[in-house]
């Protein structure tokens, strides 16, 4: 029933700035947060932020934190991640993801998982 699915990824220029969008299509309240993950060639998947339906509350790994902005548009049922100041660190597949598990803002503890989003910086 839940499903999510990204959309917004894109070739960017270093320094630039691009909004990703997360579709979720059967929230419950059962599931807590919808959070953004991403996962460059090579490297294991790693949160970089989330946000809870019932408060708000927003989580952000310390590579976001300052330039990364993570939202819910209610009324469009999706839920946006904007970044700035992108670098080719910032580089990945991106998914969203839905809180199955209590706990910290990893991976095992997501679900539902959406077919990702390709972002690359690069000049």
């Amino acid at each position: 029933q839940l499903t999510l699915v990204e959309s917004g990824g894109d070739l960017v220029q270093p320094g630039g700035s691009l909004g990703l969008s997360c579709r979720v299509s059967g929230f419950t309240l059962e599931n807590a947060a919808i959070g953004w993950f991403r996962q460059a060639p090579g490297k294991e998947r790693e949160a970089v932020s989330s946000i809870a339906f019932d408060d708000g509350t927003t989580y952000y790994a310390v590579s976001a934190e300052g330039r990364f902005t993570i939202s819910i548009d209610r009324a469009k049922n999706t839920v946006n991640l904007q970044m700035t100041s992108l670098g080719p660190e910032d580089t990945g597949v991106y998914y969203c993801a839905a809180q199955i598990k209590l706990g910290a803002v990893v991976p095992e503890n997501f679900g539902f998982w959406g077919q990702g989003t390709q972002v690359t910086v690069s000049s």
